[in-house]
C-alpha cells in the first residue's frame, strides 16, 4: 500500500525529519502530481530491535542527549510573585502610599498595608494551587514504554535518550521525533500537527513526529530528535501550563479595568487641581484629601479575588483527583449546556464479559471457540472487547498467525489470518455486525433484540479476500455472534441525574450500535434515551446535523470525524459543548469542544488535548467541576458589583467636588474603613461561598448594569448629605463634622448594596452583614476609634438627616435593581 501523504490545497507541509535526523523531502507542493512509480518503500533501518544497552544509555546521558524538555504544570514561584506584585494598580497605589507616609498620619496610609496583605494572600493561594497542580501533573504524566537490552519498561518522558527504541500501542502519543523500526498495521493520526484528519499508515523507515498519536496497530520507533529539537516539544510544555487567561471572566475584568483607568486619569487630574489650586487649604491636608479621592477609584481587590477564587478552585478539585490543565476550564465547564459522553469508559467500565456465543449456519461450537481463542492470542494489545474474549478463551496459541488487521474506529472491525496446520488456512474478521453484514441480513433481527437488552454484539465472520484491502469485509461469511455484557459505572446514573437537574443536555456518542447504547443509557435514566440515531444516517449538512443533534440523545456507529462534526454542529447553534472520552477515537472531538474532559486511564493522546483530566477515572467528579465553576463565576459577579459600585461613586464624587469647587469630603482613612467593612471583608467571604447558580454569559454587562446605577445613587446621596452639612455646621471643626455625616450616609448606602448582593440570605450571610454594621457602630461610639478615624457625629439633627437620606437612597436602590432586572436582562 502506498503511504498517503496529507496535504491541503495551496499549502505546504513543514519538513519532517528523515531517518538520519536530517530534514527529509516531505515538503510537497500541493499542486504537484505524485507519480506512484517513484513512491518506493523506504528500506528498513539497521536498528537493533533489542534497543540500547545500559552502557549506550549512560553514554548518551553523559553527552546530554536526553529528552530534558521542562514540562511545567504551573507558573514558577518567581512568576507568581511578579504577577501579583507588579500590577498597574499596585504601582499607582504604591506611589500614593509613599506620598501619604510623608504628609499625613499613619491612619491615612492604611490603604497601603491593605494592599500588601491582599498581595500576600494572592501569592500564597496561587502557590498552593501550584503545589497541587505539580503533584497532580506527576500522577497524570505519560509513561512511554522503552525497550532496552531486549526488556520493555515504562519510563518518564524526560528519561528518553537519543536512539531509544520506543514502543507504540493504540492511544499512545508520540513523545519524540523518530523513525519507525517495527510496524504491525501501525496507523498514526497527525491531525494535531497537520490538520489532516485521516490516519497515515506507517511502515519501517517512515518518520513519526512528536504530537501525533497511534489510532490502530502497533510497533516501535527509534528516537532521532529529543529535547527541544523535537517537533512538538513546545506544544507539550504549553498544554499543561497553569494559566489565568483566555476566559470571559478574566477578559471582562480586564475590559472593566481599562475603562476605569480612562475615567480615573482625567478625574484625578481635576481633583488635584481643585484641591491644590482652587481651594486655599493647608497643603498637607489638600494632598491627603486628593489621595483620598483617587484611591477608592481603583478596584484593586477585584483581580486579587478572581485569582484567589480560581486558585482555591484548583486546590479543591485537586483533592478530588481532578487535574485542571488549563485553569479557565473551571469557568468553561460551568457555562456548558451540552455534554457529549462516550459510552465506553464513561457510562460503562472498561471491562466486559462474554455471556454467550451463538453459532450461525453450519459452524461448530468447538471450532468457533478455537477461532476466538486464536484471535485473542493474535493481538498483543487487545481492546476491551477482545480482552473479554481472551479471558473467556485463553487457549489460542495452537494456530500460527500469518497476518493481522488491527481494530480501527473508522472501519469498526479487526481481523487475523491463521495457518491451522495440515495445510489448512483461514482469515477471520471480528467487529460490528451491522457493518460486516448486508442491510437486510436475517441475523440482524436477532442482533437487534440483543441490542435492545443493552448487550453488545460482535460478529465473527470468515473473510474471503485479503485482510489489508479496503474490501476485506466484502463477501465475508457470518459464523457466530459474540454477546458481551458491559459493566455499568455505579456512579453514572447519579451523575446523569445531576446534569438533567441542572438543565445540561447529555448526548451519548458512541461507536457501538445505537440501539444497544440507547438501552444502556435507558438503564441509567438518561432523558430521551429512546431517541436514538445511527450516525451512518446522520445528515452531512451542518445545519441539519445540528437539528438532529438537538432532537436525539443517543448516537451509535459514530466515526471519529463525525464526533468532531457533531461538536461543531452544536457549537454553531450557540451551545457550549463539553466532550468526555478516554479513547483515541475521542481526540479530535475533545480538541474541538469548548471543554475536553479525559479519564486518567484514557489514552495518552486524550490526556494531552483535554483541559480537565479525571485522574480517579470517575465520571462522578464532573458535577464537582461544574459546581466549582459556578461558584467562581457567580461569586465573582457578585463581588465585582461591589467593587465597581465603589469605583463609580468615587469617580462621580470627585467630579461633583471639582464642579462645585468644595473640599473633598473624605480622608483616605474614611474610605479605607468603608471599603474594608462594605467590600473587602464581605467580598472575601462571598467570593469563596457555595453558589449553584448557573453561569450566564455577558459578564461585563451583567456587572455594570447594577454597578452604575448603584454608584450613582450612592454618590448623589452622599454629596447631598455633605452639602446640607456644609450649611448646617460652621466654625472650627466643621469640616470634620461634615465628613462624619457624609461618611455615615455613604456607609449605610453601601451596606444596603451589600445586603442586596448577599441575597438569598443564609444564617452566615445575615451574620456577615450584621457584623460589618456592628463594626462601624463600634468605631462611632469608642472614643479612641473616633479619634483614630476622625469620625465624630455632632448633634442629632445632621446625623438623623444623614440616616434619612440613606433610607431614601436604599429605597431607590431596591426600585432600581428590580427595574434593571426586568428591563435589562443579561
Amino acid at each position: 500500500m502506498t503511504q498517503r501523504v496529507p496535504h491541503s490545497s495551496g499549502e505546504q507541509l513543514p519538513e519532517a525529519p528523515g531517518s538520519d535526523g536530517r530534514p527529509g523531502s516531505a515538503m510537497i507542493d500541493a499542486g504537484a502530481e505524485l507519480d506512484p512509480v517513484h513512491l518506493v518503500e523506504p528500506p528498513a533501518p539497521a536498528v537493533n530491535t533489542r534497543g540500547l544497552t545500559a552502557a549506550e544509555v549512560a553514554e548518551r546521558i553523559a553527552r546530554g542527549e536526553v529528552n530534558d524538555v521542562p514540562v511545567r504544570s504551573s507558573r514558577s514561584v518567581r512568576e507568581i510573585v511578579r504577577a501579583n506584585v507588579f500590577t498597574r494598580f499596585n504601582l499607582i497605589i504604591g506611589v500614593l502610599w509613599l506620598i501619604m507616609l510623608f504628609v499625613a498620619p499613619i491612619q491615612d496610609s492604611l490603604f497601603g498595608f491593605v494592599i500588601i496583605a491582599n498581595t500576600g494572600i494572592g501569592i500564597i493561594q496561587e502557590w498552593r494551587a501550584k503545589k497541587t497542580l505539580d503533584s497532580l501533573a506527576v500522577i497524570g504524566e505519560a509513561k512511554p514504554t522503552v525497550r532496552r537490552d531486549g526488556v520493555s519498561a515504562e519510563i518518564s518522558t524526560s528519561e528518553i535518550v537519543l536512539g531509544d527504541l520506543v514502543e507504540l500501542s493504540p492511544g499512545d502519543k508520540v513523545v519524540v521525533d523518530g523513525t519507525v523500526v517495527e510496524a504491525d498495521g501501525l496507523e498514526i493520526d497527525e491531525s494535531l500537527l497537520t490538520g489532516e484528519a485521516d490516519p497515515v499508515l506507517k511502515r519501517p523507515g517512515d518518520t513519526v513526529m512528536s504530537g501525533s498519536f497511534v489510532v490502530a496497530g502497533g510497533g516501535s520507533f527509534a528516537a532521532t530528535k529529543v529535547g527541544r529539537e523535537a517537533y512538538a516539544a513546545q506544544l507539550a510544555e504549553e498544554a499543561s501550563r497553569f494559566t489565568l487567561v483566555q476566559s470571559e471572566l478574566r477578559t471582562g475584568i480586564s475590559t472593566i479595568l481599562k475603562y476605569v483607568t480612562w475615567m480615573m486619569v482625567p478625574t484625578a487630574i481635576g481633583l488635584v487641581v481643585s484641591q491644590l489650586v482652587a481651594q486655599d487649604n493647608n497643603l498637607k491636608d489638600s494632598i491627603a484629601r486628593t489621595v483620598g479621592g483617587i484611591v477608592p477609584m481603583i478596584p484593586e481587590g477585584l483581580v486579587l479575588l478572581t485569582s484567589v477564587a480560581f486558585a482555591i478552585g484548583v486546590v479543591r478539585l485537586g483533592r478530588k483527583q481532578c487535574l485542571v490543565q488549563e485553569l479557565p476550564a473551571i469557568e468553561g465547564l460551568a457555562r456548558v449546556d451540552v455534554v457529549c459522553l462516550d459510552k465506553t469508559g464513561t457510562l460503562t467500565e472498561g471491562g466486559m464479559d462474554v455471556t454467550e456465543v451463538r453459532t450461525l449456519g453450519d459452524a461448530q461450537d468447538a471450532y468457533i471457540h478455537r477461532v476466538l481463542g486464536a484471535l485473542g492470542a493474535s493481538d498483543p494489545r487487545p481492546n476491551a472487547s477482545l480482552q473479554a474474549i481472551v479471558d473467556a478463551y485463553p487457549d489460542g496459541e495452537e494456530w500460527r498467525c500469518t497476518q493481522t488487521l488491527p481494530f480501527s474506529s473508522a472501519r469498526k472491525y479487526s481481523g487475523a489470518a491463521f495457518d491451522e496446520g495440515r495445510g489448512r488456512a483461514s482469515a477471520w474478521l471480528l467487529g460490528a455486525p451491522d457493518v460486516l453484514l448486508p442491510e437486510r441480513d436475517p441475523a440482524l433481527d436477532e442482533i437487534e433484540q440483543l441490542n435492545q437488552q443493552g448487550l453488545r454484539v460482535l460478529l465473527l465472520a470468515r473473510a474471503r479476500g485479503e485482510l489489508q484491502g479496503p474490501d476485506a469485509a466484502v463477501g465475508a461469511v457470518p459464523s457466530a455472534l459474540v454477546v458481551l455484557e458491559q459493566r455499568l459505572r455505579p456512579d453514572a446514573e447519579e451523575t446523569l441525574a445531576y446534569f438533567a437537574d441542572q438543565n445540561v443536555a447529555a448526548k451519548v456518542i458512541s461507536g457501538d450500535n445505537a440501539v444497544s447504547v440507547g438501552a444502556v443509557a435507558g438503564k441509567l435514566g438518561l432523558p430521551g434515551a429512546e431517541n436514538t440515531l445511527d450516525a451512518r444516517r446522520m445528515p452531512t449538512d451542518p445545519d441539519d446535523m445540528a437539528t438532529a443533534m438537538e432532537q436525539n440523545a443517543v448516537f451509535g456507529r459514530v466515526t471519529p470525524q463525525q464526533k468532531r462534526d457533531m461538536v461543531a454542529a452544536l457549537q454553531s447553534r450557540g451551545h457550549t459543548v463539553a466532550m468526555t472520552g478516554d479513547g483515541v477515537n475521542d481526540v479530535l472531538a475533545l480538541k474541538d469542544a469548548d471543554i475536553g474532559v479525559s479519564m486518567g486511564s484514557g489514552s495518552e493522546a486524550t490526556r494531552a488535548v483535554a483541559q480537565i483530566v479525571l485522574l480517579n477515572n470517575s465520571f462522578a467528579t464532573l458535577p464537582s467541576v461544574v459546581a466549582e465553576g459556578r461558584r467562581v463565576i457567580g461569586n465573582i459577579t457578585r463581588v465585582a458589583t461591589l467593587f465597581l459600585t465603589k469605583t463609580v461613586y468615587s469617580v462621580l464624587l470627585a467630579i461633583l467636588v471639582v464642579c462645585s469647587q468644595v473640599d473633598y469630603p473624605f480622608l483616605p482613612r474614611h474610605l479605607t474603613l468603608l471599603s474594608t467593612l462594605t467590600i473587602g471583608v464581605p467580598a472575601f467571604f462571598l467570593a469563596l461561598a457555595p453558589n449553584k447558580e448557573r453561569a450566564h454569559p455577558h459578564f461585563v454587562r451583567r456587572v455594570m448594569r447594577y454597578a452604575i446605577p448603584s454608584g450613582v445613587i450612592a454618590a448623589v446621596a452622599t454629596f447631598t448629605t455633605y452639602l446640607i452639612a456644609r450649611h448646617h455646621y460652621t466654625g472650627a471643626g466643621s469640616l470634620e463634622a461634615e465628613t462624619s455625616a457624609a461618611t455615615l450616609t455613604l456607609f449605610l448606602v453601601s451596606m444596603w448594596v451589600l445586603a442586596i448582593i448577599a441575597r438569598p440570605y443564609t444564617w452566615w450571610r445575615v451574620c456577615l452583614v450584621a457584623a460589618m454594621g456592628l463594626a462601624f457602630l463600634i468605631v462611632l461610639v469608642v472614643p479612641w476609634l473616633q479619634e483614630f478615624f476622625a469620625l465624630k457625629l455632632v448633634g442629632t439633627v445632621m446625623p438623623w438627616t444623614a440616616v434619612g437620606i440613606a433610607v431614601l437612597a436604599a429605597t431607590a436602590l431596591e426600585f432600581t435593581w428590580r427595574l434593571v432586572g426586568r428591563r435589562f436582562p443579561a
